[in-house]
């Protein structure tokens, strides 16, 4: 079995991970029957978050009905923007955990890198969590390079949890050996690109060339966790063959692989860029009433407005074309809306 060391957190798992955002889409029998599969094949590093609707409340229960607190590893995320919402979503996630503390605590994709003295005191909120035994150890998720770097860069983080897969570019395998000579525990979330990516093996094969990446497969169907577990079992080669895919996919997919990072933004019509052009993997993770609700659907339909500036094509650190990925990303969409 293979193990991965989260830098000096100390914690050393399997090196499959489990994303729990996408149970929030199925009911809690099936939900309890992938956390057995998965823990029983090995698995010991859970990964959800407060905003993931009921995917806490679900890993909850499956963990405590087993009785398995004690082996594995739960790491949950704040999206806080206030002290009194970091205390108050800590121990929300504390109670629908059924725990009395995490082993990771991460910041939610903040827009900044939380540090001491910075007028937030969301730091100072995290450091007194850990003093107080509610969190053991203290990361921060990104879709931001800047801020990923800068977290880095502070020695305050243990873990970085960031957009990781065999699309990423140079600048983020550069970030994942930057961690990695800080010490610094790498989980790579998207390791799927969301949904873009398709084949397990090859996923598997990319981040198994990093002994120090954790990456965090976000299942919801039984037979998808079994291919990972597969993997596992019988690692795939990262051959000619698998070398010659993985090329000949970044050529063709590349181009769609939007992060998220918000530097496209912001928008002269108010188009929120950074959700809408990755809209089509989103709805496809997360319960229908996240994101096909009336609101979404009126910033959805906002790409309409499109001025066709160039504006954010200009300033996406990725090179993506990001108009006609909204355009896209709005035709599929409407597609799904009309299947409600």
């Amino acid at each position: 079995m293979t193990k991965v060391r989260l830098g000096k957190t100390e914690i050393i798992t399997n090196k499959n991970g489990f994303g729990a955002l996408p149970i929030q889409r199925i009911p809690y029998e099936e939900a309890e029957a992938l956390i057995y599969e998965a823990y029983d094949n090995g698995m010991t590093f859970y990964d959800t978050a407060r905003f993931y609707t009921d995917s806490e409340e679900k890993l909850g229960c499956a963990i405590a009905k087993r009785g398995i607190r004690d082996k594995v590893y739960i790491a949950s995320k704040t999206m806080c923007n206030t002290t009194e919402e970091f205390w108050s979503q800590l121990a929300q996630s504390l109670s629908d955990l059924q725990t009395d503390y995490l082993d990771l605590y991460q910041f939610h994709n903040p827009a900044f890198c939380p540090k001491p003295g910075d007028g937030t005191g969301l730091y100072e909120a995290m450091l007194e969590a850990k003093a107080q035994g509610k969190v053991r150890h203290i990361g921060i998720t990104n879709h931001r390079l800047a801020v990923a770097h800068e977290a880095i860069d502070s020695g305050l983080y243990e873990t970085l949890q960031f957009p990781f897969c065999y699309l990423a570019s140079e600048q983020d395998a550069a970030l994942v050996e930057k961690c990695k000579q800080a010490d610094m525990g790498f989980i790579a979330m998207k390791a799927m690109s969301g949904g873009l990516i398709t084949r397990a093996d090859a996923a598997y094969a990319f981040c198994a060339q990093y002994d120090h990446v954790l990456p965090i497969w976000g299942v919801q169907k039984m037979e998808e966790l079994q291919e990972f577990i597969a993997c596992e079992k019988n690692p795939p080669a990262m051959d000619e063959e698998m070398q010659n895919f993985i090329q000949k996919e970044r050529e063709e997919l590349s181009s769609e692989f939007c992060r998220g990072c918000g530097y496209c933004m912001p928008c002269p019509v108010g188009i929120k860029i950074n959700d809408c052009a990755r809209m089509s993997l989103m709805i496809r993770r997360a319960p229908t009433s996240v994101y096909m609700d009336e609101a979404h659907q009126a910033d959805m339909e906002l790409i309409d407005e499109c001025l066709h500036c160039g504006q954010c094509r200009e300033k996406c650190p990725y090179g993506l074309d990001t108009p006609a990925l909204l355009a896209k990303n709005l035709a599929d969409y409407r597609e799904q809306v009309a299947l409600l």
